[in-house]
């Protein structure tokens, strides 16, 4: 995407017929061109009901239309928003006019592009503007939220700050090649340099969480052969999402469904029944039952509680935790009052009993559920931040370069090559906020974003 300082249009609602439809102009010509639409320009600000004029000076709808003046606009240019009634042709009719009097039509993520290179957010702001339009949990909400706010910011401001301090003082005695740094130095300095790692170290265990957050936690639910998998899925989403029958093996291979519990997004992943005589097209299944149980988060263990334990597979039973596995029972309905279960659960994880039938049990099995998505999460501080791989990316550079500066700070190394990983270092983090000039990777960046922000 070419940096331009030209005039920018879009539609900033999705196609459709709606309520209202909102347009988002930016550039130097928006106050002239709100002038000529409006028929004079509203105060900064201030919602004005006006009728939008075309060019031959026909009124095309009544409209609210808002100025925002530079800086003070999402993008830091002069901006006007203007809300029609959300008719796709309506719309179409005035984007058409707007191009018709000199703006060009915004790219993927322009909106927001301005507004880094203007200054208005760094570049860890602008990401956690795709992330809150994505968010499927109230933890992605939180996560984006605050990123948005600032978060992933003053966290890299402060590895930012130890850094430079590191550096300030290798560079005074780059300065003076005479004086040898003293040992009692050396340890202070690598201590700062300790800290900041420590610093990036906890960012990067966040790379996990953010991953979850956006992807959604992979739950996949395992267990024999008509112990009730897919009734439970449809249970859990609410709707008959997989089929159902009496028949032994009829999932072959495995269904997907997002759904929240709580605060927390999960893809729940309905597998094949684990059949150890299971032969073609039913074996063939178990197999991608295998590999989803690999690249789970949580396993949810279904067992017929009428039925006697079955075997369960080695590969599973090294995958099976106390903190990310769920034991359920389901079939509970059929047990006579007070009897125990025929099938139990591996030792030493929760367990609870269900019927898919009645749903009996179902509440505890979703608050058992959100208790172990909760535990798989990681926080810095109280704050909710939840990095991404390109973030992961820069932070495991200048985690690389921190380590051969405290290396070479405890061999008394030359201060010249300390100095040079502690730039390096710099430039990595500058890499995550934007502040390292890197046009390729913004282009790219901002592509992802849709029409209109």
């Amino acid at each position: 995407m070419a940096r331009h300082t030209d005039t920018i249009a879009a539609l900033a609602t999705p196609v459709g017929t709606s309520a209202i439809a909102l347009l988002r102009i930016s550039g130097p010509d928006t106050l002239r061109i709100a002038s000529a639409v409006l028929g004079t320009t509203p105060p900064p600000r201030v919602a004005t009901h006006a009728d939008y004029l075309d060019r031959d000076g026909a009124v095309v709808d009544d409209v609210v239309a808002t100025v925002f003046s530079t800086p003070n606009s999402y993008t830091g240019e002069d901006c006007l928003e203007i809300s029609c009634h959300g008719n796709p042709f309506i719309a179409r009719k005035i984007l058409a006019d707007l191009l018709g009097r000199g703006c060009r039509p915004a790219g993927p993520g322009e909106f927001t592009m301005r507004a880094f290179l203007n200054g208005r957010m760094d570049l860890s702001q602008a990401e956690a503007v795709m992330d809150l339009i994505n968010a499927r949990s109230d933890r992605s909400l939180s996560a984006a939220r605050q990123v948005l706010r600032g978060a992933l910011g003053r966290h890299l401001e402060q590895l930012v700050g130890g850094v430079l301090s590191a550096l300030a003082t290798v560079e005074a005695y780059i300065d003076f090649p005479d004086e040898d740094l003293p040992p009692e130095d050396r340890g202070r300095l690598a201590g700062r340099v300790r800290l900041v790692q420590a610093g990036a170290e906890r960012l990067l265990a966040t790379e996990r969480t953010g991953t979850l957050l956006r992807e959604g936690i992979a739950t996949v639910i395992l267990g024999e052969t008509n112990a009730g998998k897919s009734s439970l899925l449809n249970r859990i989403v609410g709707s008959e999402r997989a089929i159902v029958s009496p028949e032994p093996g009829t999932t072959r291979d495995f269904i997907e469904e997002r759904v929240t519990v709580g605060p927390h997004g999960l893809r729940l992943v309905d597998t094949a029944g684990l059949n150890p005589v299971a032969t073609g097209v039913e074996g063939l299944g178990i197999g991608k039952t295998l590999e989803q149980a690999e690249r789970a988060d949580l396993l949810v263990l279904v067992l017929d509680a009428t039925r006697p334990t079955p075997v369960i597979p080695e590969a599973i039973l090294k995958r099976i935790t106390s903190s990310t596995t769920l034991g359920v029972l389901n079939k509970a309905d059929l047990l006579r009052p007070g009897a125990a279960p025929a099938a139990v659960a591996p030792a030493g994880i929760p367990v609870v009993r269900v019927s898919a039938l009645t749903e009996e049990g179902l509440p505890e099995l979703l608050t058992e559920l959100e208790r172990l998505a909760g535990g798989i999460q990681t926080t810095v501080g109280e704050e909710r931040i939840a990095i991404n791989v390109r973030h992961a990316h820069y932070l495991g550079e200048a985690r690389v370069c921190l380590t051969e500066a405290l290396a070479k700070i405890e061999s008394s190394g030359p201060a010249e090559l300390v100095a040079s990983d502690l730039r390096s270092a710099l430039a990595s983090f500058g890499e995550i906020s934007g502040k390292v000039d890197n046009e390729q990777m913004l282009d790219q960046l901002f592509a992802s974003f849709c029409i209109g922000k």
